[in-house]
């Protein structure tokens, strides 16, 4: 057995970033970036009104209630190109350019308009800089905005359109492949016999890696024929970057998973992970220039999410270049009692929350064991306790990894 972080690090090794492409701005969501992003103006590209009210000189307001003439009017997206003069003032909507010569707004609420909109009186006196964003404070053009490996969310496709970015530069989604082994499987939509089950395990799979940005195929079943689940392996890897396997990887007298990888010439990176659950859990890649990456993961549906989220859910965020793709580790108060095992870390479902004083607590579920997915449906992290650590009361400092979705 190996270590957990031991085997993340060899999948970070083995799964090497796919090649990149250009896709449009409405297609980049959830694409990882291959290149960096620059301004290519300053934000806010002039000095932006932050409210409705008048444009002027502060200088002119030293006594109050001031009265200033009224020589224009500045709009979002319509500005006003004269130059403020003493004694005048502009009138001016939120998000427009400040004029020339004003160094303040006074808002609307501390103003009236006399005479037909000649004059404007306000009440009360501005200090420079007042309700207004300075040109170039949020950003100056050329400076480097999203970096290399970045994700892109909904807050940076905002950034993408403002810089005119009509077409991004990604990496390739990865294409993956799921297959369900074991007879005693049948569809969603059959009726299980007394000694069968349906198949949960592929659809899991493929939400899970979908979510991670991957192009999924899911395969029928391979039974436990070692023949046809050769034949199916290898059919998969000519079209797939990655290919998943669910059940048959552990010693038992119908697990041909391991059986069938060998068959076909792959390299077995490990094949048993020092973990609960999720113990026989492989990783391979089979042979040729660009071998397919192969995860063989256990059957039971707890381990199966586990084990994807743990090394398959980095390999694909890796293949992506994504800057960060091995699960990101943070802290919590356990909100109840958990309990480890002796040689093995444990990570256990759970769901977060955030108490009072706005610390992060994770509450360990209570669940029937790695085949208990019912319980690990309402699941939001996993508690990772280490190898030996025994029972840990509530209020222990753990670390937790959330589940993505």
């Amino acid at each position: 057995m190996i270590p957990v972080a031991e085997a993340i690090g060899i999948v970070v090794e083995q799964a090497a970033p796919l090649a990149t492409e250009r896709v449009p701005l409405d297609e980049a969501l959830g694409r990882v970036l291959a290149e960096d992003v620059t301004a290519d103006t300053d934000l806010p590209p002039f000095d932006r009104a932050q409210m409705d009210g008048y444009a002027v000189r502060s200088a002119d307001l030293r006594e109050t209630p001031a009265r200033l003439r009224l020589v224009g009017e500045a709009a979002a997206g319509s500005g006003w190109r004269g130059t403020l003069g003493a004694g005048e003032a502009v009138r001016i909507m939120t998000g427009a350019p400040l004029p020339a010569g004003a160094d303040s707004v006074q808002q609307v609420e501390l103003t009236r308009e006399l005479e037909g909109g000649a004059l404007v009186e306000i009440d009360r006196a501005t200090e420079p800089g007042q309700f207004y964003v300075p040109r170039a404070s949020e950003i100056r053009a050329g400076a480097r905005v999203l970096t290399v490996g970045e994700e892109i969310g909904a807050a940076r496709m905002a950034v993408l359109a403002s810089f005119g970015y009509a077409e991004v530069l990604v990496r390739r989604r990865p294409r993956l492949a799921v297959l369900a082994t074991g007879t005693e499987l049948v569809p969603v939509g059959e009726r299980p016999g007394e000694d069968q089950i349906r198949d949960s395990n592929s659809y899991s799979l493929a939400a899970y890696a979908r979510l991670a940005g991957a192009e999924v195929e899911r395969l029928p079943f391979a039974g436990d024929d070692p023949e046809l689940l050769r034949r199916e392996i290898a059919g998969a890897a000519a079209r797939a970057d990655l290919l998943v396997l669910s059940g048959g990887v552990s010693m038992g007298r119908y697990d041909f998973t391991k059986a069938a990888l060998r068959a076909l010439g792959a390299e077995v990176f490990f094949e048993r992970v020092a973990l609960r659950p999720g113990k026989p859990t492989v990783f391979a890649r089979l042979p040729g220039r660009d071998g397919a990456l192969v995860f063989g993961l256990p059957g039971n549906p707890v381990s199966v999410s586990v084990t994807f989220n743990l090394f398959a859910r980095t390999a694909l965020r890796r293949m992506q270049g994504a800057l960060e793709a091995a699960p990101a580790e943070e802290t919590a108060l356990l909100a109840r009692t958990a309990r480890g095992a002796a040689e093995r870390a444990s990570y256990l479902p759970a769901a977060l929350s955030t108490d009072a004083a706005g610390r992060l607590l994770a509450e360990p579920l209570k669940w029937g064991g790695s085949s208990d997915f019912v319980a690990f449906a309402r699941a939001t992290a996993l508690v990772i306790l280490p190898a030996g650590a025994g029972t840990l009361e509530a209020g222990s400092v753990v670390r937790v990894v959330r589940l993505p979705g």
